[in-house]
């Protein structure tokens, strides 16, 4: 008998509708990394049930089921993008929460297969370039005390003290010259993160590019590549070509990954991005048959994710964490609907259904009648006779 429920109905007019579920779970496996990309999913963090995490108050976070998740992708042969936007940097995750995510989850990295935002949401006011400076050098610190790719996140304080691009290459030229091992530079816009509007110092992406690509050349032996998130595909491929030989281009774009990270005849794009926790067993799969040179493999596994994906990440944009935890408790890895910062409210609960739609199309609500069930609870908790 195949499974049900009555859920919010995609139609404006609102009511309830009978939903079958029809998709077919992407099998499960363990999975070496990839030979020909590397691939980074920036993972989420469970919140304690228990714990004060409403807006405002310090993070409280429930370690087990954190790291737990992250096992998960690691089993997958995925490396983990920890401490990101993702992560609720500036969105409900302090920095104290933030410093100890980074060291627990180091230490149960396998091979070195992480990498962590470096950043300055410790500066609560306006900051100047020296503050700014210090407090980016005191992340490094501690991402290179556990030994761990450092990915220098774009950030609000530098946003709003720079007046021109000669002050990104100020705190940029410095902190590089610093780290010890090659960085991911991270180039995330402003639909993410209204504050970082003109990153870089212009709203124009080709003036920024040039500063980018400026800095990029000054220190080449600094920067192993860099993360752009513009949810534009033609962006992505014009920097890409841009870059020096032997630099990556680590994709943030959870709209148009698969053509991204396929590549054309020129480069590639590698990946880091958060759409790969909610997807993480399609995104194994789909990486293995690129490694097998099986693109009609590719693209089949990877076709119906991207309907998911475009969900999860509409517009607000910023919420799309509140997407990546509701997958993570449909799907077992967390004992709640709860979020750091009570972030669960950041999508209706018509968009949730939506994405409990297109979930099971891709194939990666993992247990079905797990999933059915749970979603059942948040019908009935939040007022639906279903």
């Amino acid at each position: 008998m195949a499974l049900e429920l009555k859920l919010p109905a995609s139609a404006a007019d609102g009511g309830l509708e009978t939903y079958r579920l029809s998709g077919t779970p992407v099998a499960q496996g363990t999975y070496s990394p990839a030979r020909s990309r590397l691939a980074f999913a920036a993972a989420h963090v469970v919140a304690d049930p228990l714990g004060d995490n409403s807006p405002g108050a310090p993070a409280v976070i429930d370690w087990e089921h954190t790291l737990e998740f992250r096992r998960h992708l690691w089993s997958l042969g995925l490396s983990v993008a920890e401490a990101m936007d993702t992560a609720q940097r500036g969105m409900g995750l302090d920095w104290k929460a933030t410093q100890e995510l980074i060291r627990r989850s180091a230490a149960e990295a396998p091979d070195g297969r992480i990498a962590v935002g470096v950043g300055t949401d410790q500066l609560t006011a306006p900051a100047s370039l020296d503050a700014v400076i210090g407090a980016y050098e005191e992340q490094l610190a501690v991402a290179e005390d556990v030994d761990a790719q450092p990915i220098m996140m774009a950030s609000r304080a530098l946003c709003a003290a720079a007046e021109s691009p000669d002050d990104y290459r100020k705190v940029y030229d410095r902190l590089l010259t610093q780290s010890s091992r090659p960085v991911i530079l991270h180039w995330l816009g402003s639909m993410f993160d209204p504050a970082l509007d003109g990153y870089w110092g212009s709203a124009s992406f080709d003036s920024a590019a040039d500063t980018v690509v400026g800095l990029i050349n000054d220190n080449v032996a600094k920067v192993d590549g860099i993360k752009i998130s513009l949810l534009d595909a033609s962006y992505e491929v014009a920097l890409r070509n841009r870059l020096p030989e032997g630099i990556r281009l680590y994709t943030g774009d959870d709209f148009n990954y698969p053509e991204l990270i396929r590549g054309d005849e020129n480069r590639h794009s590698d990946a880091l991005l958060g759409i790969f926790a909610a997807i993480a067993p399609a995104a194994a799969t789909a990486l293995k048959a690129l490694d097998d040179g099986d693109l009609a493999e590719y693209e089949r596994v990877f076709a119906p994710t991207v309907p998911l994906a475009r969900q999860i990440f509409s517009a607000p944009t910023y919420y799309y964490k509140t997407g990546i935890a509701f997958l993570a408790w449909l799907n077992g890895f967390q004992p709640g609907f709860t979020m750091v910062g009570g972030l669960q409210t950041g999508r209706s609960l018509p968009h949730l259904a939506d994405t409990f739609r297109l979930a099971d199309q891709a194939g990666v609500l993992m247990n079905p009648e797990v999933a059915v069930d749970r979603f059942g609870q948040l019908l009935r908790v939040s007022g639906v006779d279903a």
